[in-house]
């Protein structure tokens, strides 16, 4: 374990202004992405649309890092760069997501365990090598009629404990992602109780395995009402159940968390990180770390046109560029119509 390192990674990825973005999508969820725009989900469409997002120029004001996939960080830009290398020439660190996905927990109906801890030292030793800097395990967490389970919450957070001990190990900064679904019909208040409760037991777990919090990052859900809740809540509401939650349960030695999306649209997740930045000095830092929330217009603009590349390059570097703004809570939703 290099501590420098792994402190010095943590806080670049957290730098004022930057985020993360997860572009870790499996073949499989990429598929479903791509059957939106009504284009084959063949490997070479995908290292175009993982280019086209990756070179965007001038993210790399709002990027600090990207969470790659195995198949992608293996990819290569159109001439001969790995798509590791090409970051890091643009100060942007390479991350690697290592689960292999949530599985059904045996005995416990509803609920999962994440599972890819065998073999993950040697994946990781070789993900290194192939330039990654960090990396991202997901614990998922439902509610539901009788769940989260206690069980189901502690062994989740054992083996994110034991995953970010391998990472650190390797000197890669893990990010820990807890994530409480808003799939369900619950209240912001049951989020609030449940995310508090996994947080709890999270941090728990990681302090038994000995993690150095200076050397990793957050990634967690935002407090919302679920889905199909048909509560309405204000930006406002989301803001403060989150903050009360992450400043109960998060030790200030953590560097910085970066939230998930979780199935906001863009415009929520920008506007309920804005809202908590902007309430005042925080113990850790605040951004974003999005997926489909970052991705999703770009996608739209592309449609696996080469005559749309540019013009879906500039759908990208505008949602980055509103979450950097949101990551110093200078946000604001008139921003949206602006060029």
């Amino acid at each position: 374990m290099n501590r420098n390192e792994l402190e010095s990674n943590a806080k670049a990825m957290v730098a004022k202004g930057k985020g993360i973005l997860a572009a870790d999508e499996s073949s499989s969820t990429c598929k479903k992405r791509f059957d939106s725009i009504k284009i084959e989900c063949t490997e070479e469409n995908r290292r175009t649309y993982r280019e086209l997002l990756l070179t965007a120029a001038g993210s790399d004001q709002y990027v600090s890092g990207v969470i790659l996939y195995d198949e992608t960080i293996r990819q290569k830009t159109k001439d001969g760069t790995p798509f590791a290398v090409y970051l890091a020439k643009h100060g942007v660190l390479p991350g690697i997501k290592v689960d292999t996905g949530a599985k059904p927990l045996a005995g416990f109906k509803g609920e999962t365990i994440t599972e890819g801890l065998d073999g993950l030292s040697d994946r990781l030793s070789e993900y290194y090598k192939l330039g990654a800097r960090f990396a991202k395990w997901r614990a998922v967490i439902d509610i539901g009629a009788g769940i989260p389970s206690s069980y189901a919450v502690d062994v989740n957070a054992a083996a994110l404990a034991r995953y970010a001990a391998l990472c650190q190990e390797a000197s890669i900064v893990p990010i820990v992602e807890p994530e409480v679904l808003m799939d369900g019909d619950h209240t912001i208040e049951r989020c609030e109780e449940v995310t508090s409760a996994t947080l709890e037991t999270v941090f728990h777990h990681l302090s038994a395995a000995r993690i150095h919090l200076e050397g990793m990052v957050l990634k967690p859900n935002m407090v919302v009402p679920g889905k199909k809740s048909g509560q309405k809540v204000s930006p406002s509401q989301v803001a403060e159940a989150t903050l009360r939650a992450l400043k109960r349960h998060v030790p200030s030695a953590v560097p910085g968390i970066a939230f998930l999306s979780g199935g906001q649209s863009p415009t929520q997740a920008t506007e309920h990180l804005s809202l908590m930045n902007a309430a005042g000095p925080l113990p850790w830092a605040l951004t974003f770390s999005y997926g489909r929330a970052l991705q999703e217009t770009a996608l739209a603009t592309w449609a696996g046109q080469a005559a749309n590349f540019a013009a879906a390059q500039g759908a990208y570097l505008k949602r980055v560029k509103l979450n950097g703004l949101a990551a110093v809570g200078k946000y604001t939703s008139a921003l949206e119509s602006a060029a």
